[in-house]
């Protein structure tokens, strides 16, 4: 029922920790770290479909032989068609020479992408051309083994302009004003300047040059360069670095907003966005697996030793709530948990709206991703119908007969899989006069379920911008005949725009935005919006750290529900025989569901770096003044 979002990617690291022949005798192959890179990456398929990408690095390697692969795809299936490319070039060398299949030296040696450091990415991209250019690992080469970078990550910087004119400063000439490309920029220009200084004093110490690469090798202090490097970035990310010698480090953003997490044992070090994946790929415990704190990298050395340093203050911890909620696999054990107690919290509001009829009611989803906020909600029903049910009984205790009793006890919740959609007819294209005719059959429904006395509620992960309700699934639901269509929201309202890697960057894409513009209208006091357009433009001359998000003053006069009922307003149609009510989670108990993950600044505009402050500020300039780019 959402608009589709395209959001935060993800990142997966394997580092074998012991040589080539330990897992072709263990486990029958000398591919087992590109099998398990293959496994990571399609249990992370959900953070990205637009793009994926893989790099390897093979450890002492001989010179003149290739020590660094990557390949990228933006095919349909990206990762399958990274990893057929890869199969395909490991059986051509097979093929073509026999005698590598039971040989682990020469397969190392000769057939590329085998190595014992693994880089995998997939791409969910925010804007931009879906180029394979666009398509992480990104490689910065050298003939110098050391200073060959390769950088994948999940993030998003709000200060990308600055960051770029203070490589044009260091008298660089970037090929491009990217965040990726100005972060490895960033980090090669202080990766290059330590290998310097460290090969002139290789060489005060009398060593030759081919001695120097070793000592290089074993004295890079990675946790230095990125310090360095990192000192004004201001985003949310969660990146990973390769090294051409085999170092390799991830770093999280101070404020955790994007997540990271890591496992270590004697065969491997694994690092991935998200912790079912190590589960399930490596088979481990919940416990085994930790989280790189905010602010922390996880720097992974050449001879297979790792630490953990902090390379940033942290700041107060918001990881993105929002990626629980939605964006993440429900299959941790946390994320399930929360994403049910979502669907509990909302429901005292549903039952208000449905004058507690619970046996006049029927509760279903869409989509998919609120399946388990459903559960929560019916946890929350069933405890409801138990109470109606006990106070029949004690009420009718003295005249109750065994036929009536009955009939309390067969009153049950009602569930239906009301929704099913045909994702075929989103790939259909046609001119705009015919399309929201299309829009309104993406979904199809289950008849003969709703009676006419029957509230329909369902829930859905969250609500952007309303295009499908409004064009689409209210009225679908509406060919039912319910009495009252109840849409519930396991998300708050989503108010303010996001910088740090989720596609919500327009102000006026927002229904809630929308909704508040409407009241301001229909009060009499539209003059609000210039107001605030003249704040936002003064806060454009003012450094970071003194901006302030203006754009909450839009939103100050309402009440939740003053906004949730101009919603319906908005996304209902003249056409829609039903009362449509919609019902959002409020802010204080999406923290109660997910109180590690505080991050919320796309419902309360609580940003938690500077950067998103004047981000909001510029969003709302350009909303006023018609102007369509993004505002970071």
């Amino acid at each position: 029922m959402s608009d589709a979002l395209k959001h935060e990617c993800g990142i997966a690291v394997v580092r074998l920790l012991k040589p080539l022949e330990y897992y072709k005798e263990k486990y029958g192959t000398a591919f087992y770290g590109i099998n398990k890179m293959y496994l990571m990456m399609e249990k992370q398929h959900n953070r990205g479909q637009d793009g994926a990408g893989f790099a390897s690095i093979k450890l002492n390697v001989n010179p003149g032989e290739r020590y660094i692969s990557r390949v990228r795809s933006n095919a349909a299936q990206p990762i399958q068609d990274i990893f057929a490319q890869i199969n395909d070039r490991i059986n051509l060398e097979f093929e073509t020479n026999p005698e590598y299949k039971e040989d682990v030296t020469a397969q190392k040696k000769h057939i590329p992408y085998i190595g014992e450091l693994y880089l995998g990415h997939v791409r969910y991209g925010t804007f931009g051309i879906n180029s394979v250019e666009n398509v992480h690992p990104f490689l910065r080469q050298n003939n110098w083994m050391h200073r060959n970078l390769i950088i994948a990550g999940n993030f998003n910087m709000t200060n990308t302009t600055e960051l770029f004119d203070s490589l044009i400063k260091l008298g660089m000439h970037p090929k491009e004003k990217a965040d990726t490309v100005t972060v490895m920029e960033k980090i090669g220009h202080f990766l290059d300047d330590a290998v310097r200084k460290l090969y002139k004093k290789a060489k005060s110490k009398g060593m030759t040059k081919i001695e120097a690469s070793p000592y290089i090798a074993e004295n890079l202090n990675l946790a230095k360069i990125l310090r360095k490097s990192a000192k004004n970035w201001d985003g949310g990310y969660a990146m990973a670095g390769l090294l051409g010698h085999g170092d390799s480090f991830v770093l999280r953003d101070p404020a955790g907003i994007r997540p990271a997490y890591y496992y270590q044992d004697d065969e491997v070090i694994v690092v991935a966005s998200e912790r079912p994946a190590i589960q399930t790929v490596f088979n481990v415990p919940f416990e085994s697996i930790r989280e790189i704190e905010p602010g922390n990298a996880l720097i992974i050395k050449k001879d297979g030793s790792f630490e953990t340093s902090e390379i940033l203050e942290p700041l107060e911890r918001k990881s993105c709530s929002f990626e629980r909620i939605y964006f993440s696999r429900g299959s941790d054990a946390e994320i399930y948990q929360e994403r049910k107690k979502l669907g509990r919290l909302v429901m005292p509001k549903v039952l208000k709206a449905i004058d507690y009829d619970t046996e006049n009611s029927v509760f279903s989803f869409i989509p998919n991703t609120a399946e388990t906020s459903f559960y929560g909600m019916l946890d929350a029903a069933q405890n409801e119908l138990n109470k109606q049910k006990n106070e029949a009984i004690l009420k009718e205790k003295d005249s109750l007969t065994e036929a009536r009793l009955e009939q309390i006890q067969a009153h049950k919740i009602r569930t239906e899989k009301i929704a099913i959609k045909d994702v075929k007819l989103r790939t259909f294209i046609t001119d705009d006069s015919s399309r929201d005719d299309l829009v309104a059959h993406v979904y199809d429904v289950t008849y003969g379920v709703v009676k006419p006395t029957d509230n329909l509620v369902i829930i859905d992960d969250s609500i952007v911008r309303g295009t499908t309700l409004k064009k689409s699934i209210l009225k679908m639901l509406d060919r039912l005949n319910p009495k009252q269509i109840v849409v519930v929201s396991s998300a708050p309202q989503i108010r303010y725009p996001d910088c740090y890697g989720i596609d919500m960057a327009r102000l006026e894409h927002l229904i809630a935005f929308n909704a508040a513009l409407a009241l301001h209208k229909d009060r009499g006091t539209y003059d609000i919006v210039e107001e605030i357009y003249h704040k936002c433009k003064k806060q454009l001359e003012l450094v970071d750290s003194e901006v302030i998000n203006h754009v909450k003053e839009l939103y100050a006069p309402f009440s939740d529900e003053e906004i949730s009922d101009k919603i319906a307003h908005i996304i209902g149609d003249n056409n829609i025989n039903a009362k449509v009510k919609l019902i959002f989670q409020s802010v204080s108990d999406l923290h109660k569901a997910c109180p590690n993950n505080l991050g919320d600044w796309y419902f309360t505009g609580e940003y938690p770096t500077a950067g998103g402050n004047r981000v909001v500020n510029k969003a709302f300039i350009h909303f006023y003044e018609g102007n369509p780019e993004r505002a970071y």
